[in-house]
């Protein structure tokens, strides 16, 4: 199913995990300033606005486990479903150096339209896909970039971010990743907890298992990348509340 906030993807299938993808798309809805934030087009192609090759890699990895996925369907710059309402970088004006020209006057009344058109349908969206499995768990795929402007260049391929209230996912999948050779990341390269973001609603709040894994971004940046690592993540998802008795 397709709307304009949100893309749902095998709302039926069997398994216990709900992959999901909060920064999927950068498109901008033409009823905020044309479909145009104001920054450049090679801006709109980075991580600033998305998580590039996420969307990809969630749509293959749901696949490989016969598992629900839902995706976002509006650029993180717009609104990041990724944060709490109350949350003062739920709406941007500045991102690693570039400023936002169609959020810099955003008032209230802005930040409650795209709350109630994107955000909210979204999250209620996301909600019924997590109630529909009685021991639902979630997995939430998210793509980091290799280095931030003035940053130092990140070594990790992959990160397991977990936060500190739920640890019965993170530390374990952790080792399995490390396991296979990854050079992987623990809560890198962010902390896993954010209070009000869609972990912390949709899974803490709620006591279902949970992680979120983040892919440096070249390496899923297109179809190959993605494949591949739908596969490779398959192969420690799969089974992984079974043999943890989750």
């Amino acid at each position: 199913m397709t709307a304009s906030a949100f893309t749902t993807i095998g709302p039926d299938r069997p398994s216990r995990w709900l992959v999901t993808c909060d920064h999927a798309t950068n498109r901008v809805p033409d009823w905020i300033n044309g479909g145009d934030l104001g920054i450049a087009p090679e801006d709109m192609a980075r991580h600033i606005a998305y998580d590039v090759g996420a969307a990809g890699l969630t749509r293959k990895l749901a696949e490989r486990l016969d598992a629900p996925a839902i995706l976002s369907d509006f650029s993180r710059l717009v609104i990041d479903p990724n944060r709490g309402e109350d949350d003062p970088t739920l709406l941007m004006r500045i991102y690693d150096g570039t400023v936002i020209p169609a959020n810099r006057h955003a008032d209230s009344a802005e930040r409650e339209r795209r709350l109630d058109r994107l955000y909210r349908p979204y999250h209620d969206a996301y909600d019924q896909l997590a109630d529909a499995h009685p021991r639902r768990a979630i997995c939430a795929i998210h793509s980091f970039t290799r280095q931030l402007r003035g940053r130092p260049r990140r070594p990790w391929s992959v990160g397991v971010l977990y936060s500190h209230v739920d640890e019965r996912v993170g530390p374990a999948l952790i080792r399995e990743c490390r396991e296979m050779g990854w050079i992987t990341g623990d809560n890198e390269p962010y902390s896993g907890h954010l209070e009000g973001d869609s972990i912390d609603r949709h899974a803490l709040a709620k006591g279902r298992p949970n992680v979120l894994i983040e892919i440096r971004n070249d390496l899923i940046e297109n179809e190959e990348g993605q494949a591949l690592w739908a596969d490779r993540l398959a192969q420690v998802l799969d089974d992984f509340l079974e043999r943890h008795e989750l």
